[in-house]
């Protein structure tokens, strides 16, 4: 049987190795890009961070995240690490659950991939984009840059919009798209935050830990913690990343306040604040907080609450001393929408879900025809979940094309 993949990324080559476990099958993978699975070589700054010991359907997101329930079941990240080491893949995880090569490189992860797949026979043609495609009596047909070509299964992997630069695009939706199926709103994800910049500007390239809390005309949207870094158009890092993809949907309007230092009541820092205009009386406002963080975030809270830099401590108010305090427990940063695709990690959104079956990935609309990864509906949180969500979809994908069953 002829397996036809479109896409060489993570959930595509995943798909094509379980397929192959049937003997009898022969596959190949149609690649726009110049070569396979570019964009995970991007991932985890390089790093490739490949799974999570976390990932559970808790962790994605969708119209609706339980479609992903019977992939990350079958093939969880449990089953994904000892996949990847009978591929002769070493990982190392972190107390986070997060895991990497132990190697630290992308590469050796694709070079794992690919040399299983050059091993198992699967055909590749890379540069080599698929601009149609449909079916004729039992078999599917593709145009490709070489022509059409014929095949007795189809398997979607395109991924969704995020990464442009790498291999992101829309020819995944256009493709199912002509088969009937429809997609959601699309929206980036994992991805740095647009605000006001008058109060980050001048803390860019600076880093620090955090509460954060996204509201919408006094809603809370999300809530996070962990690492922010300060840009010149707004806010970065990893916590920032795991509230990106509800910022996204709320758009212009919405507020992320800022707890820097969520292990202190705001009690806590007036009392603090008070010992330090007793101590040091002759320091000038913007060393009121020198110690606590890094210096321009002292000097940025104390601007914000309209203090001259050269007042001295023992000639702060009271009202002064509450607003530092305030300041330090909820900075607000006024949100303008987000960074766009190109700069996105994940997709928010994609092909409806309720046109495939969970249990094999296989379109309800069209029989033989198959999609997993981010050009469907689910996508997840920072942190591994994402690139779990494509071996867990490849897998079941490819094994349920090539007539394989669990």
């Amino acid at each position: 049987m002829k397996i036809a993949i479109i896409g060489g990324g993570a959930s595509g080559m995943a798909a094509a190795l379980a397929a192959l476990e049937g003997p009898e099958n022969q596959v190949v993978i149609y690649e726009r890009q110049a070569r396979l699975g570019r964009k995970l070589l991007a991932t985890g700054n390089g790093r490739c961070n490949l799974t999570n010991l976390g990932a559970d359907v808790s962790r994605y997101h969708g119209r609706d995240p339980a479609f992903a329930g019977p992939a990350l079941e079958r093939f969880g990240p449990q089953q994904t690490l000892e996949w990847f080491g009978s591929l002769g893949l070493m990982t190392a995880q972190e107390d986070s659950g997060r895991v990497y090569p132990l190697s630290n490189s992308a590469g050796s992860v694709l070079d794992v991939l690919r040399l299983a797949l050059e091993a198992r026979g699967a055909f590749s043609f890379c540069a080599s984009e698929v601009t149609a495609a449909g079916k004729a009596g039992q078999h599917f047909w593709l145009s490709t840059p070489a022509g059409d070509e014929q095949a007795d299964r189809l398997l979607v992997a395109c991924g969704g919009m995020a990464g442009a630069k790498v291999g992101g695009g829309k020819s995944g939706y256009a493709l199912l798209a002509g088969f009937g199926h429809t997609r959601t709103e699309l929206r980036p994800s994992l991805v740095q935050l647009r605000c006001d910049n008058a109060w980050t500007k001048s803390l860019k390239g600076v880093r620090t830990d955090a509460s954060l809390t996204l509201e919408l005309n006094g809603l809370v949207l999300g809530r996070a913690e962990g690492e922010v870094q300060f840009t010149d158009y707004g806010v970065s890092g990893p916590a920032v990343f795991d509230l990106s993809r509800a910022a996204a949907f709320a758009g212009d309007g919405a507020t992320l306040a800022l707890d820097l230092l969520p292990g202190h009541s705001q009690v806590d820092i007036i009392h603090y604040i008070e010992e330090k205009c007793a101590d040091f009386p002759d320091y000038t406002a913007d060393n009121l907080l020198t110690g606590t963080f890094h210096n321009s975030i002292c000097r940025a809270i104390v601007r914000r609450a309209e203090i001259p830099a050269e007042t001295r401590l023992w000639a702060l108010s009271a009202a002064s001393r509450e607003a530092v305090a305030g300041l330090s427990k909820r900075y607000e940063l006024p949100l303008r929408g987000t960074l766009g695709f190109e700069e996105a990690q994940v997709t928010a959104g994609g092909v409806e879900t309720a046109g495939f079956s969970p249990q094999t990935l296989e379109s309800r609309l069209v029989p033989g025809l198959y999609a997993c990864g981010e050009v469907l509906d689910i996508d997840g949180d920072c942190g591994g979940f994402n690139l779990q969500w494509a071996w867990s979809s490849g897998r079941l994908a490819g094994l349920s094309a090539g007539g394989i069953y669990l």
